[in-house]
Parts: structure tokens; sequence; C-alpha cells
């Protein structure tokens, strides 16, 4: 067949947890920091593809196109090769298969996002200084970034769990594919949904806010950790490592 069934890819996740599990804390580290950067290259197409073209285009349009662009960010990181704290999420997989321990899961975790923050605030600072966020750019860069903060603690936690849904799905369904059209094609939909329904992702956050603040955005770092990061990191792990995890767990492994 042309691709993996659900019990296949349940078991690929699973022993994709324990390399995970395995690797250096170096590797975790840089390999978190690339895939912040390249999830940051996704969400700057996005600040600008909902900026260009006058009012017209800056509403569904532009929404659309951006959205349609976001998930370049998702395909660097798994065909190229790198660590994503939400896709990483799915190692619960490997905990309740007794593959991996807690402690080696947190681990990974912890690493990885601080990689992936890293690599975020290094990109967003480079788009900032780099004249592409001039004008009508940056101020819709500026907006996200205010817009994004000033989400009540609530909404922007279900926002993050509706995200990461999607986000290990289509981390989920490449898997399922043998060749390298049909893991694209699994991963450009979902991440193009979440995008376009404004779910919340912490690590696209990572961009999107530093990026708003180096050009001026009036937020102090609490209110992007308290207010926006805080909410959409616990959305994202309950999302992305509870609710699939546990329902395709039991669904093709218990």
């Amino acid at each position: 067949m042309g691709i993996n069934t659900p019990a296949e890819i349940t078991e690929i996740w699973i022993n994709n947890g324990v390399g995970k599990a395995k690797l250096p804390a170096g590797k975790m580290l840089v390999l978190g920091m690339m895939a912040g950067a390249f999830i940051g290259f996704g969400s700057f197409v996005f600040v600008l593809a909902t900026s260009a073209g006058g009012d017209a285009f800056q509403g569904m349009m532009g929404k659309l196109v951006g959205a349609a662009l976001f998930p370049v960010g998702l395909m660097l990181v798994i065909l190229c090769g790198a660590e994503l704290f939400t896709g990483n999420n799915l190692m619960s997989l490997a905990l309740m298969d007794k593959k991996i321990t807690a402690a080696q899961m947190l681990k990974n975790w912890g690493l990885v996002y601080l990689g992936n923050l890293i690599g975020s605030l290094i990109v967003a600072f480079l788009f900032a200084k780099s004249g592409l966020l001039a004008d009508a750019a940056g101020e819709r860069a500026i907006a996200i970034a205010t817009a994004k903060c000033s989400i009540p603690f609530m909404p922007a936690l279900v926002r993050g769990i509706l995200c990461n849904i999607l986000v290990v799905l289509a981390c989920w369904m490449q898997a399922g594919a043998k060749d390298l059209v049909g893991k694209i094609f699994a991963i450009w939909f979902p991440i193009m949904m979440f995008v376009f329904a404004g779910f919340e992702h912490s690590i696209a956050n990572m961009t999107y806010v530093p990026m708003g603040m180096f050009l001026g955005a009036e937020l102090g770092i609490g209110a992007f950790v308290l207010n926006n990061l805080l909410p959409v990191t616990i959305g994202n792990i309950i999302g992305g490592a509870c609710v699939v995890p546990f329902a395709y767990y039991y669904a093709y492994k218990k």
C-alpha cells in the first residue's frame, strides 16, 4: 500500500518518541532552534500576505493566502529534520507504552521549547531589521502582536488546544505517507486550517509577538508570557499530548 495504517502510524510515533528521548541535550537544543526559525518563516510570510494589496486584500483573501503559505514551516521541520515542541507532544504515546519515562519526555520538551524560543527570537529580530516590514507590513506585525497579547486566558487556552489537535494530526498523517508529495499534502491542509481559523500556536507566537515588539509594539515581556505564551502552551499540551495520543493509543494500541 502507498500509506501506513493508523495502527502502523501509532507504532511509528511510539518509536519516534523513543528516538527523540534518546537525543543528546545539545542536539535537542540545536534542532529546536532550527524548528523555531522554520516556524518563524511561516509566521513572517503570513504577516506579509495579510498586509499586502490594500484593505480589499487584507481580509479573507489575504488571510487565505497567508494560511496557505504558513505550512511550509512545518514541512521544513519534518522533512528537513528539526525538533518542534508542539509536534513532540506526541511523545506521550511512547510514555503510555512505557518505552520512555516522564523525565525523559519532559527533558525533551523543556530543551526543545527553549531551542524553539531562541530560534524564534533570532529570526524575529532579523525580520524586524530586514527592512521588509516597513509601512503596512510593520503596522500589521504590531497589530498581530498586540492582538495576541489581548486574548483573555481561557479563549487563548482553548485556541491552543484546537491548534495543536490539528498540528499533531498533521504530524500523524505525514507518517502515514510513504512518499514526499504525500507527506507535503498531509502537512499542508491541517496547518492551513488552524492558521485560517485563528487558533493559537505557542511556537509561532514566539516569532509573531517579539517581531511586533522589535518593531515598536507597546508590550512587555510579562504581557507576552502571561497573557499569551502561558495559556497557549498549556492548551497546546492538552490538545497535542492528551487528546489525540490518548484516543489513538486506546483505539490502536491498548
